[in-house]
């Protein structure tokens, strides 16, 4: 793309808004766990005596000790999914003191609960002097957001929800591209009966709805993570392929590919090397589009139970498991969800429009 183009994309506020939105949520799906309020694996972690809370409710909690055995546990599952904490948290309402016990009113409840003193996490240089401090054994925290109908830190579990969003727009993407580029490129670089095998197979996957077709194919493949990714990035391949096999059309016949025939180039030097980075810009737009399709079919497949299983945070299962309260004064457990899905979408569609245009700008030049 030109310097004058790539100047002009970024005097384009549209553009820049979905820069900026898209990059927040690259670092918070890059951030992981580390940045999320609930670090728990997929910020599960439930108190169903704190469902709904509104929004910046502070609450206290008591730290119990608890084994934890994380062995088997990769380093990568860690960071971005999250591990278990090595406290059990106790929401309360009030504490007092009965000798060596703290005694705890437990949150929204009327009764009471005992822990030993000694069977809870203290400084050791305090227990040889024989002092503590109530402040060692109690977290507090703020719930940004409220919580969901399980308890749930909401603000932890949207920002879960991003790193589900960008990961299956990105894999689709590349498994879209990956096979629409090889079959676009073959069928309209040698024609004949290869093209028309492939065009007929673009046609046949090209009749079937795409809702229907991911859910079908989720069914074959089975209900996970990769699954989905893979599901959908097979649905996206034809929307690319035919847009390579009209621009191969085109380029083919053009003096340089003739020159590279003439001077002995293998058909898939030409092809690689000569025809596919001048067809690169078309690539690009419709790459934009279709990792905002993406978002949307994963939030779909999600909002529909066959997405990504529980406790996997997904904004799409966020907004079924919420949907009944849009009618009551908690619509923000399903409305917020939604609105990152919307800016998400939105935010790929002004690249992708932006980008369309610099490259219609290019072509016009080239022409001129």
């Amino acid at each position: 793309m030109s310097l004058i183009n790539s100047q002009r994309l970024f005097q384009n506020p549209l553009f820049v808004i979905g820069m900026i939105t898209i990059t927040i949520n690259v670092l918070v799906s890059l951030g992981g766990a580390n940045i999320r309020p609930d670090s728990s694996p997929f910020a599960n972690n439930q108190y169903l005596e704190l469902a709904v809370l509104k929004p910046m409710t502070r609450v206290s909690f008591l730290k119990v000790p608890r084994a934890i055995n994380a062995e088997n546990e990769s380093w990568l599952n860690k960071y971005f999914v999250g591990s278990a904490e090595n406290f059990e948290l106790i929401p309360f309402d009030s504490i007092t003191i009965d000798g060596d016990n703290l005694v705890i009113k437990k949150y929204r409840e009327e009764r009471f609960e005992r822990f030993a003193i000694s069977t809870l996490k203290v400084i050791e240089e305090d227990q040889k002097l024989g002092r503590w401090n109530v402040k060692d054994f109690i977290e507090e925290k703020t719930m940004v957001l409220g919580t969901d109908k399980y308890g749930r830190d909401l603000f932890s579990r949207l920002m879960a929800g991003t790193y589900i969003s960008l990961s299956v727009g990105l894999i689709s993407v590349a498994i879209s591209l990956i096979l629409g580029i090889l079959l676009g490129l073959w069928a309209g670089y040698y024609r004949g009966w290869h093209d028309r095998i492939i065009l007929w197979l673009i046609n046949v996957v090209w009749s079937v709805p795409t809702l229907l077709l991911v859910i079908s194919i989720t069914l074959v493949l089975g209900k996970g993570f990769w699954q989905i990714f893979v599901a959908v990035g097979l649905t996206m391949w034809v929307e690319v392929a035919r847009v390579v096999r009209g621009q191969v059309l085109s380029m083919r016949e053009k003096e340089f590919v003739e020159a590279g025939r003439v001077l002995g180039m293998s058909n898939m030097r030409i092809m690689i090397r000569h025809i596919l980075p001048n067809i690169s810009g078309p690539i690009i737009v419709i790459s934009a589009a279709n990792f905002a399709t993406a978002i949307l079919l994963e939030a779909g497949l999600s909002f529909l139970g066959i997405g990504s299983p529980p406790p996997q945070a997904t904004w799409g299962k966020m907004i079924s498991e919420h949907k009944a309260f849009l009618i009551t004064g908690d619509a923000h457990l399903a409305l917020l969800p939604g609105i990152a899905i919307m800016l998400l979408v939105l935010s790929f569609t002004f690249i992708g429009n932006a980008l369309r245009d610099a490259n219609d700008e290019r072509i016009l030049l080239k022409n001129d």
